[in-house]
């Protein structure tokens, strides 16, 4: 049977090394699991792999799509299984790589089927968040969606809307539509998350926070502020310094506020991976070790 690896782990754990050790010892191609690394238009702030690591191996779903597409879950379930297909036709194995739960779980397990949101509500909650900020994201899902309230991420501005727009929608919180019933695909996964010591992730992840600014992320996001109202530029690394540009806070503060926000976000990738009994928690070292000899 053919066989996929994952390489999952939080930001700033060295992901991306990983998957071009592991794609060049199996000469095989690598797919992309991160929600942000796909637009163009973003690099420093996303961590984007390299130049000279893209050319190393071939990746999708990197540099793939505009940062106007209006991207979700289904569409990358779809995306990466065609990119499978082509891969899987010349080879036995491929790499799936990244830190977007959500589209590691779609990938390996399928989506549950949803009813359709209205555009015009759609349209109507983007235009009041670019008004009223995530803060009136907030106040309107612990209103109006109190499951998501409980157990969604109620700092992810992104979320936020699609849950505010799916219960306007439909009556129903998008939560109540995870039922876990996995598909059956036609190929063997294997499942690796990159285990690092917390105090060690956090100490790189402030210390590319530094790389990133000395880098010119505040250039790359300076001439993004015509668009800071899309949905995708809602992100960590690009917010915080919106704000700085906006004049709500000071640079200082806005690149202390990149650093927490990051470690907060890999804190919540750790949890989301633990929850995968499949999942096999290893160093970088291990994982090379246990994937090139199975």
């Amino acid at each position: 049977m053919k066989k996929i690896i994952v390489v999952a782990g939080p930001t700033a754990s060295g992901k991306t090394d990983v998957a071009i050790a592991l794609a060049k010892h199996f000469h095989t191609k690598i797919i992309s699991a991160d929600s942000r690394q796909c637009y163009q238009e973003l690099n420093i702030g996303v961590a984007k792999p390299s130049a000279e690591q893209l050319a190393q191996v071939h990746h999708y779903f990197i540099n793939s799509h505009s940062m106007h597409a209006a991207l979700n879950v289904a569409d990358y379930e779809q995306l990466a299984l065609s990119y499978l297909q082509e891969i899987l036709t010349t080879n036995d194995t491929a790499i799936v790589v990244g830190g977007t739960g959500l589209y590691i779980d779609a990938l390996c397990n399928g989506i549950d089927p949803m009813p359709a949101i209205d555009p015009v509500i759609n349209e109507t909650v983007n235009a009041q968040y670019k008004q009223q900020g995530i803060a009136w994201l907030q106040a309107c899902i612990a209103t109006e969606d109190k499951l998501f309230a409980e157990k969604g991420e109620m700092q992810n501005p992104a979320r936020l809307i699609r849950a505010l727009v799916f219960v306007r929608s439909t009556g129903t919180s998008i939560l109540a539509y995870r039922t876990k019933q996995k598909v059956k695909r036609d190929f063997e996964i294997v499942k690796y998350a990159i285990e690092m010591p917390r105090e060690i992730v956090y100490d790189r992840i402030n210390r590319r926070v530094d790389i990133m600014m000395q880098e010119g992320l505040l250039a790359e996001v300076t001439a993004l502020l015509p668009y800071q109202h899309l949905k995708n530029l809602a992100t960590v690394g690009y917010r915080e310094i919106f704000d700085y540009l906006n004049g709500k806070c000071t640079l200082e503060k806005a690149v202390d506020l990149i650093k927490q926000n990051s470690r907060n976000y890999a804190k919540r990738q750790v949890t989301w991976f633990k929850k995968d009994e499949q999942m096999q928690w290893m160093s970088a070292e291990e994982i090379l070790a246990d994937a090139t000899n199975s």
